[in-house]
């Protein structure tokens, strides 16, 4: 009798091991990435249809439509002309888009823990490599409801900014826009732009990608959102190919960006707060607080300890862990 209790409990572990799911496991992020979100997760981003009525400092902006984040953050580099830390800028933007009366709150995250009293630069002085870019405006032309107005013009004036202060050569920088001109912002050629930003892209580069367009949520099947959804990308074709979820992302950028390469994001749509799915993150919310908070949830959910992402030179206190 005791042998065939051992068989039968044998033969039920043996059936618990083979049902047991192999969870897909992350290094610790390579690149420096830094993103500047127009608002958070549960918010929506707006679009404003004349930015130079509303935010000064714009070049050719009388009666032109765009992105409220966007716009702001162009507003608040132009009027600002002196060196500003990464936390003045988010405060700065929160402070022009609530007086303006939009109630979104920006974000900074990040890949590693930084301290936001560091000098805000797209490319910081010690990045000697090429500078490269990816933009992406969508307007949805011709969709009802969903068209956008002012994306194309997001695009054109980040675009003009970063030749114009960063050095940015044209020849250097794709552009996806729904206007005629350009290669079309479809999922599939979003997505084989940014594989080839990776690709191209060799430590001391520095690297900006825009998105100015729609942004949305699905339901979370990995269990790395604490809400329940993804944020997502929308992409011209949505309707024939679906979004692009932040785990898409995640492992096509995040993950896939060599050591020694400095990457911006500008993600202006609705839900953005997180769609690189980043460990560490600040948000202009005007509730207080100076410092990072590591999104443990997000880290440990990708596989790896947020704390392994603090090997750059910092004050690793400016991180808190929840």
């Amino acid at each position: 009798m005791a042998s065939n209790k051992n068989k039968k409990k044998s033969k039920s572990k043996s059936k618990k091991k083979k049902s047991h799911k192999k969870v897909k496991t992350h290094k610790p992020i390579r690149a420096e990435i830094r993103m500047i979100s127009g608002c958070e997760d549960a918010q929506t981003s707006a679009d404003v249809k004349n930015v130079g009525k509303k935010f000064k400092g714009l070049p050719d902006a009388d009666g032109q439509p765009g992105g409220a984040c966007t716009s702001a953050l162009l507003s608040v580099l132009q009027e600002n002309k002196k060196k500003m830390s990464f936390q003045k800028v988010l405060e700065k933007l929160r402070t022009k888009l609530k007086e303006l009366g939009y109630k979104q709150n920006p974000q900074l995250s990040a890949s590693r823990p930084l301290d936001i009293s560091t000098e805000f630069n797209l490319v910081p002085k010690h990045i000697k490599g090429t500078k490269r870019a990816v933009m992406i405006g969508i307007n949805y032309v011709g969709h009802d409801p969903g068209e956008l107005s002012g994306c194309h013009n997001d695009v054109k004036g980040m675009k003009d900014f970063i030749m114009k202060q960063h050095g940015f050569q044209k020849e250097n920088i794709k552009v996806l826009m729904d206007d005629g001109d350009h290669k079309k912002p479809t999922k599939e050629n979003i997505m084989s732009a940014y594989k080839k930003l990776v690709k191209s892209s060799q430590p001391g580069d520095a690297v900006f990608c825009h998105f100015s367009g729609h942004g949305g949520q699905v339901k979370d099947t990995s269990g790395d959102e604490s809400d329940g959804y993804d944020e997502t990308l929308i992409p011209l074709d949505y309707k024939d190919s679906g979004q692009i979820t932040d785990d898409k992302l995640y492992d096509l950028l995040v993950d896939g960006f060599k050591k020694g390469v400095y990457v911006t994001f500008l993600i202006d749509c609705c839900h953005s707060g997180s769609v690189l799915d980043l460990p560490f993150v600040f948000t202009a919310d005007g509730k207080g607080g100076d410092s990072m908070i590591a999104n443990r949830l997000v880290a440990l959910a990708k596989g790896h300890n947020p704390m392994t992402n603090m090997d750059l030179p910092g004050d690793p206190t400016c991180c808190t862990i929840l």
